[in-house]
């Protein structure tokens, strides 16, 4: 008879190696999955009646109110990536910082922060980046290797500002995690942690770790100078009090943007779904490249559409009101069709533009990725389960030396070097579902902590040769004059960096835990 431990684990195990092999992740999962239940099945480890569960859990994915903030996400990003507002944020920050040594690399890194936190996909923004920034740098004197490792590290911001996709992932997951440990704990009317939970939590470490790439452009600037000289002055270039208007004239789109999506959520006006419909039409407005009194009607027209729809909750839309002609629904209703009809008009500019169709292809394309990865992951869990994977990941941990730090240690470490050879994606839906029921059944384990930390943990995944995919990105739009071996040396002082921020956060959980204890009285 098959150990049913033996068989969780060679589950895992072929998984891996086919994910290695270069199969597709989410056939690799299912396929793995639907072949392990078959064995378990006929070694009596479990019933193949187990699978008939899987369509409920498909249904619960497909219908999960979170989620569908991630297509919203996504078409937000690709949208921002299309428009110009990237080349006019790097424009206006270099003339207002490059003046000092090592001031051009802190303004991308500034506006790599703005652009991780209007776009949240990595490989958007480090394209978007890669091909501006770069031959800027490069034209300005700077060192390849610091020009291509600031380019890099910065993208990967977007792995762990919100609105990060990888954040509202991790908090669907967590979120199951969390209620799956407390049940098994004994407590039936479990806690839950949020995504909103995760954005809040998720805010202090982004910025501690973009004031240590500063510090560290800075540094490099004093200690060899010639890396990373002071711009030179253009003298048909804005100067003054109108470089600093412009700069601000620039910077307020953007800025709203992000503070009307975190804003909202962190505040709590807004789920991150909501805030996530907020941000994908915010987006598609700064796409259509409004005239400033174009600003004005539009946002007359959506508070317009907001008062409609109020009115029309307190009053009670029913057919026979509507039917009767009462002035108390019309009215409303004309009113929100004439205001829906101006919000169409950025929809329009767009799309003959020819940019609304590749956004919404582009959207469909990641959208469709990231889901068909997830139920196949679904089924991967439910499976291994089954086979008593779940106890048996429980009891490993619970027996590690060090108990819950030697727990997390492991963990940690598994997750940094499994993303040498698996996307962000794939160690979301394959390893923390696995272990984060058993850390969190761990005494002094706070979810939003342990996420935060997993996060920041894939954001340096992204970035360490010799597989990030961050540094395949950037190699796919770097100029001829960078390297690949630019790019790999410029990378590790970022690595040891984001190292040591995971190791304060480790030290310091009051980083993750301090602003959604303040902001939700966790």
């Amino acid at each position: 008879m098959i150990p049913p431990d033996l068989l969780a684990v060679a589950m895992v195990v072929a998984a891996i190696g086919l994910l290695m092999a270069g199969y597709p992740v989410a056939l690799t999962l299912a396929g793995v999955a639907l072949a392990f239940a078959a064995l378990g099945d006929l070694a009596g480890i479990m019933g193949a009646g187990l699978l008939g569960a899987l369509p409920q859990r498909i249904f619960g994915v497909m219908t999960n109110e979170v989620l569908l903030a991630i297509p919203l996400f996504v078409f937000m990003g690709v949208m921002l990536e299309r428009s110009r507002v990237a080349e006019e944020l790097l424009d206006a920050m270099g003339r207002l910082f490059g003046r000092v040594p090592g001031g051009l690399a802190v303004a991308v890194v500034i506006v790599g922060v703005l652009l991780a936190a209007a776009k949240g996909i990595v490989g958007a923004t480090t394209v978007t980046m890669g091909l501006i920034v770069l031959p800027t740098m490069l034209r300005h004197g700077y060192d390849p290797r610091l020009a291509a490792g600031t380019v890099a590290a910065t993208a990967t911001l977007a792995q762990l500002f919100p609105p990060a996709t990888v954040l509202v992932l991790l908090g669907d997951q967590m979120s199951n995690a969390y209620q799956a440990a407390q049940l098994a704990q004994g407590n039936f009317a479990p806690q839950s942690v949020t995504v909103a939970d995760l954005f809040a939590g998720a805010i202090v470490p982004a910025l501690g770790l973009v004031v240590l790439y500063i510090a560290f452009v800075l540094g490099v600037a004093i200690v060899a100078p010639t890396s990373s000289p002071a711009v030179a002055a253009d003298p048909t270039a804005p100067h003054g009090l109108a470089m600093l208007r412009r700069a601000i004239a620039v910077l307020v789109a953007p800025v709203l943007l992000i503070v009307a999506v975190l804003g909202s959520i962190l505040g709590g006006l807004a789920t991150p779904t909501e805030a996530a419909a907020v941000g994908a039409f915010g987006a598609l407005l700064l796409a259509a490249r409004p005239h400033p009194r174009d600003w004005g009607l539009w946002l007359v027209a959506m508070a317009a559409v907001l008062v409609a729809l109020r009115r029309l909750a307190a009053q009670g839309l029913t057919p026979g009101l509507l039917a009767a002609g009462d002035p108390a629904i019309v009215a409303p209703l004309a009113l929100a069709a004439v205001a829906a009809l101006l919000l169409a008009l950025p929809i329009v500019r767009v799309h003959r533009a020819g940019i609304l169709v590749p956004v919404l292809a582009r959207t469909a394309e990641v959208t469709s990725m990231i889901f068909l990865i997830l139920i196949g992951a679904t089924l991967f869990s439910l499976v291994f389960r089954g086979l008593g994977g779940d106890d048996l990941v429980h009891r490993g941990l619970a027996d590690l030396p060090g108990g819950t730090a030697g727990a997390i240690l492991t963990v940690m470490l598994a997750i940094f070097l499994l993303g040498f050879v698996m996307d962000a994606f794939e160690i979301i839906f394959v390893v923390v579902p696995i272990v984060a029921p058993a850390l969190l059944k761990l005494p002094g384990v706070d979810p939003v902590w342990l996420a935060v930390m997993i996060a920041l943990n894939l954001q340096t995944s992204y970035l360490h040769p010799p597989l990030g995919p961050t540094l395949f990105f950037l190699r796919g739009v770097a100029p001829k004059e960078i390297t690949t071996a630019h790019i790999y040396v410029g990378a590790i002082p970022f690595v040891l960096i984001q190292l040591a921020a995971l190791a304060g956060l480790w030290f310091v959980p009051q980083l993750a835990t301090w602003l959604p204890a303040v902001l939700y009285g966790r």
